[in-house]
């Protein structure tokens, strides 16, 4: 698909979420999705392979959580190719955000977006999400596909700032793992309907009884 139809794609895309997303962010989405196809061909770096199915896929399913964030800094959990984290840091220029992975070849691929794109508020980081020590905290701590919701927190709570917020992108309705998180989280659960893809569902996880 030529760069122009993605652009196409994406801007309806956006509208269909009922978003706004100026065209240069658009445009930038859309080169992201080139550049990702052609590393596709030397790296595994995504299960997609249709660029078309990536607009769905990877950039609308990353927006659609942008009305669920929290404060000014997110960190992507376990970023791989770059997502939810690089569209929301496309979307959200004053959303200063981090890109978690321990993988090197996927966060060379991040790294490579942020300088090609010049975007100014994001950072990509190799490391295992239990060993990141960065000596700060998140508003919200994000992640698309790490693991169980009891394991997330297990993993990266110690990422989250005591009144923020984290969420896990999931796909059918969580059941079995929302009866395991500790009495310690509440949490809700938000419906998405993103273009092109079954339903999907955000956990949104935050420590009970915080006073501060």
């Amino acid at each position: 698909m030529h760069l122009s139809q993605l652009i196409d794609q994406i801007a309806a895309g956006v509208e269909l979420l009922g978003q706004e997303l100026s065209e240069e962010s658009v445009q930038k989405c859309a080169w992201l999705l080139c550049e990702l196809d052609r590393w596709r061909s030397r790296m595994n770096l995504t299960t997609i392979r249709k660029p078309d199915a990536m607009v769905n896929g990877h950039i609308l399913d990353s927006l659609a959580v942008r009305p669920l964030i929290s404060g000014k800094t997110l960190i992507d959990i376990g970023t791989g190719a770059g997502f939810p984290g690089l569209p929301l840091a496309i979307s959200e220029p004053e959303l200063a955000v981090e890109l978690l992975d321990s993988n090197a070849r996927k966060i060379g691929f991040v790294q490579h977006m942020i300088g090609e794109l010049e975007i100014s508020n994001a950072i990509a980081v190799r490391s295992r999400v239990e060993n990141y020590a960065p000596g700060k905290c998140f508003d919200t701590v994000i992640t698309r596909a790490l693991a169980s919701l009891p394991k997330f927190l297990d993993l990266a709570s110690h990422l989250v700032a005591v009144k923020g917020v984290m969420l896990a992108q999931k796909g059918q309705y969580p059941a079995d793992e929302l009866k395991d998180i500790p009495s310690a989280w509440g949490y809700r659960v938000t419906e998405l309907v993103v273009p092109g893809l079954k339903v999907r569902h955000v956990v949104s996880l935050q420590r009970r009884n915080v006073h501060v």
